[in-house]
């Protein structure tokens, strides 16, 4: 019944498209139109899964459904193209969503991480004439991609205060160990559990890592996701 939706599938042989995001509100209403939503960026990929023209197609679809009403969503789509060397461009386009992060171990065996931030891109669904940003940019093996719902920066830390951008990049760049999308998840979900109050919101998360040399040479990209609904309205999926 929450507001968050994701989703990882084949586009064709050498593609795979991703996205996450966040209808305003809760409640069936706000489950309505996140149902539109996944089925028309399914579909929108299908016929053509550049980014933005894929933003596009769900901006029209939203503000065309009268189920959906004044709702709109944020939403982060993204395009995954295998390269030869194993690791795979990604394109991706964002519609008022929270940046992404790009995460990799460096020689010293500390984190480096970098917002994936497309410079504009506007709520979809709010604006008929809505323009949308995209930016690419190479996962190689051994490196993850991090997505979430604001849900995850509004947690409040001990201290009262919102965990932020900011303290989501800290947390990041203090993990140790290989950055997998499995092991990106697991640990956000125990950062949540250690706050005083929780997640006070629901919380998507969805990463996706390409395997290091050590893997099978056709692993291809892993892909680990989670959700939770704050207590308080739903429970815990």
């Amino acid at each position: 019944m929450g507001g968050d939706f994701y989703d990882v599938f084949p586009v064709d042989g050498g593609r795979w498209a991703f996205f996450l995001g966040d209808v305003c509100g809760k409640g069936p209403e706000a489950a309505t139109v996140t149902a539109l939503a996944r089925h028309t960026l399914r579909a929108a990929a299908q016929i053509d899964p550049e980014p933005v023209t894929v933003l596009r197609t769900l901006n029209t679809a939203l503000l065309a459904d009268v189920t959906a009403g004044s709702r709109f969503c944020t939403a982060l789509f993204g395009l995954l193209v295998r390269r030869e060397d194993g690791g795979f461009t990604v394109t991706v386009a964002t519609g008022g969503h929270p940046q992404a992060y790009h995460v990799r171990p460096d020689d010293s065996g500390a984190v480096w991480v970098k917002a994936v931030r497309p410079q504009g891109g506007m709520l979809v669904g709010a604006f008929p004439q809505a323009s949308f940003a995209q930016t690419a940019f190479s996962l190689a093996p051994g490196e993850s991609l991090f997505l979430y719902t604001d849900g995850l920066t509004e947690a409040r830390t001990a201290e009262g205060a919102m965990l932020g951008e900011d303290g989501l990049t800290g947390f990041l760049h203090q993990r140790t160990g290989p950055v997998t999308a499995t092991s990106l998840v697991e640990d956000t979900v125990t950062l949540l559990a250690s706050l005083p109050d929780g997640a006070g919101d629901d919380v998507a998360l969805l990463a996706l890592s390409v395997p290091g040399p050590q893997a099978a040479p056709d692993s291809g990209v892993a892909a680990t996701a989670h959700t939770a609904a704050a207590p308080e309205h739903f429970g815990q999926e």
